[in-house]
């Protein structure tokens, strides 16, 4: 007879504490996706709406409305990302975990660096911990993790990547729980790329003062992060539109400029890859800069994938059989160039 008492266990380690860390988590601060932040996000746009409504520029009657409605935040595509929300627990459980825990000893970290400048240079004297530089280590800590999202996003629009990107465009309305429809696979390359670029970063900026050096916190949040997520970040994922103008758009990235990314005009592909700041894009010319009048524009990768991507089943498994396919399909036959479609949202 099975022991019941060791299979409870395990559902309740592989299953139940996953889902239950996701909802509290909507109470913590090292994510996005919490209450804090989402009630600051909405607080702008209720300011928006309470703006715009007194001059004559929305039809929205209630904030309700303004915000989507149910039209929106009840949308079968939203319905679906909120359950995915939960299973991403179980996920980051059962996969990412245990996968990053294999990989992570063999890269290298920022002790390594140390290290290695140490061998190389000799001992640097100690600075110690004072305001300044943790202020500065933390902007750095920001620019680098920032520079790595931007490029790990670009890469998953190209061609052999973008099935598993495609989940994440797929939904075909916006809400702040839509940022975490990303597909494990992704995350993973996230994790990883940020492992080795902070740890360079770290190894570079820790031998320079003659030691570790923290990161200023704010409530146990970098002090950046705690900055952006504060100013409307969850708005990105939103239907409402604010624009920050050209000038400093091409600075920060603004919640338009997000939905731009997420419209499936041609026009509006390969646009405004960066998370945070919107300088990458203009650094490596994909930027696109957003006016206060809002464009109209429809969410999704296309009514074709859109319906393909409508379960939690095809949400994890669909990326790896249209990689296969694709992978299979070049092994067979050769592509002509008058073959592509002549824009597409991959290059």
């Amino acid at each position: 007879m099975p022991d019941l008492s060791h299979i409870h266990r395990h559902f309740t380690e592989l299953v139940i504490s996953p889902i239950t860390n996701q909802l509290t988590g909507l109470f913590d601060l090292s994510g996005r996706v919490g209450v804090v932040f989402l009630l600051c996000s909405y607080a702008i746009a209720y300011a928006l709406f309470r703006f715009r409504r007194q001059r004559g520029l929305t039809q929205a009657t209630s904030f309700w409305q303004f915000i989507g409605g149910a039209r929106v935040n009840l949308h079968r595509s939203a319905l679906l990302d909120y359950r995915y929300y939960l299973v991403r627990g179980i996920l980051n459980v059962a996969l990412m975990v245990p996968i990053v825990g294999i990989i992570d000893p063999y890269i290298l970290r920022s002790g390594d660096y140390i290290a290695f400048f140490t061998h190389l240079w000799g001992a640097r004297p100690q600075v110690g911990e004072n305001l300044g530089l943790s202020l500065l280590y933390g902007l750095g800590v920001f620019l680098v993790s920032d520079f790595k999202n931007y490029w790990v996003h670009r890469a998953f629009h190209s061609r052999w990547l973008w099935a598993f990107h495609k989940v994440h465009h797929s939904a075909a309305v916006l809400t702040p729980i839509t940022a975490s429809r990303v597909h494990f696979v992704e995350k993973l390359a996230a994790n990883l790329a940020g492992t080795v670029l902070l740890g360079v970063y770290a190894g570079i900026f820790w031998y320079a003062c003659g030691g570790q050096i923290s990161a200023y916190t704010l409530f146990g949040v970098t002090y950046m992060i705690l900055l952006f997520n504060v100013l409307a970040t969850n708005l990105r994922h939103s239907h409402v539109w604010l624009s920050f103008g050209p000038l400093v758009e091409h600075v920060i990235n603004s919640p338009a400029q997000h939905q731009i990314h997420h419209s499936d005009a041609p026009r509006h592909f390969n646009r405004n890859f960066g998370i945070n700041l919107s300088l990458w894009d203009w650094m490596f010319g994909t930027l696109y800069v957003t006016q206060r009048a809002p464009e109209p524009i429809q969410f999704g990768a296309g009514e074709h994938d859109d319906a393909r991507y409508s379960s939690l089943w095809s949400l994890i498994v669909t990326p790896f059989v249209e990689t296969v396919r694709k992978v299979t399909m070049a092994r067979n036959q050769r592509v002509r160039p008058s073959d592509r479609p002549a824009r597409n949202r991959h290059r």
